[in-house]
């Protein structure tokens, strides 16, 4: 669980964590989807240390803001969040994807600090968006948080949900787009060319952020800054699929491999930056 520090150091740890418990994970013969969980975990980290209010859903429904995994086979990197943050026990990330388990290969509500079950993909952002309009209808602060994967957009209810959200002002509402350029099948743009993606974001009204998904600053610049009245964030962050691990860094093996314990210990060097 983190300790009292600047929130920075907060973020810059917790993104450590969240990885070192992916690959932890990554032993599960079931397979783990380690290329979308690692690509997003500096996003999850500035997310859970600087700017989500009550992420385990405790408090008050005003008192809070909401965190949806569209692209839930993402789901060990944002269970790797929940541990490092104390929503969920640490020792329960030893049983992701078994039997009975609460933690499975896509998130499920039955855990803190899920509200919604995702994974079938093209669903979050229009869930998104009724949280955000559910908050300003009953006077509330809060902002809804979306996170999409590249290739998930190739779904049209995404833009039919993009389309409503401008239309209806939901400045609440910021979607994240985690652009590693991959999806199950090989490139986004072989498989259905996305670009000129931010144009698109526009054309349907959004305002958008294009960053370094990897940069803290500048996510916490995009995530946590003012919002513009009137009109939905989207924040296009250009990641690496499966950064920093030996043999998966930004390939589509990635997508979901099981770890020996051999690759687990070279991929857990590197991140501690031991030489190899």
């Amino acid at each position: 669980m983190l300790t009292q520090a600047p929130p920075e150091k907060v973020a810059d740890r917790l993104a450590v964590d969240i990885r070192r418990k992916v690959i932890e994970m990554s032993a599960s013969p079931n397979g783990v989807h380690i290329g979308g969980s690692m690509s997003i975990a500096d996003l999850l980290a500035v997310l859970y240390a600087e700017v989500l209010r009550d992420p385990a859903g405790e408090g008050p429904s005003g008192d809070r803001d909401y965190l949806i995994l569209s692209k839930g086979q993402a789901s060990a990197g944002l269970y790797a969040a929940l541990a490092a943050t104390g929503v969920i026990p640490e020792s329960e990330c030893a049983t992701y994807a078994e039997e009975n388990s609460r933690l499975g290969g896509h998130p499920m509500k039955r855990l803190p600090g899920v509200d919604f079950s995702t994974g079938a993909l093209g669903h979050g952002l229009s869930l998104g968006l009724g949280v955000a309009l559910a908050g300003r209808r009953y006077g509330h602060d809060s902002r809804a948080f979306v996170i999409l994967g590249d290739g998930e957009l190739q779904e049209g209810s995404n833009w039919e949900a993009a389309m409503a959200a401008s239309h209806l002002g939901a400045d609440n509402l910021t979607a994240i787009v985690d652009r590693n350029s991959w999806q199950i099948s090989g490139r986004t743009e072989d498989t259905m060319s996305l670009e000129p993606l931010a144009d698109k974001w526009a054309g349907f009204g959004w305002r958008v952020l294009t960053i370094d998904g990897h940069d803290h600053d500048q996510i916490r610049k995009a995530l946590d800054g003012p919002v513009e009245p009137g009109r939905p964030t989207v924040v296009i962050a250009h990641t690496i699929k499966a950064r920093g691990v030996p043999g998966l860094h930004d390939t589509k093996k990635s997508h979901s491999a099981t770890l020996d314990r051999d690759a687990r210990r070279l991929a857990l060097a590197v991140l501690d930056g031991e030489p190899v």
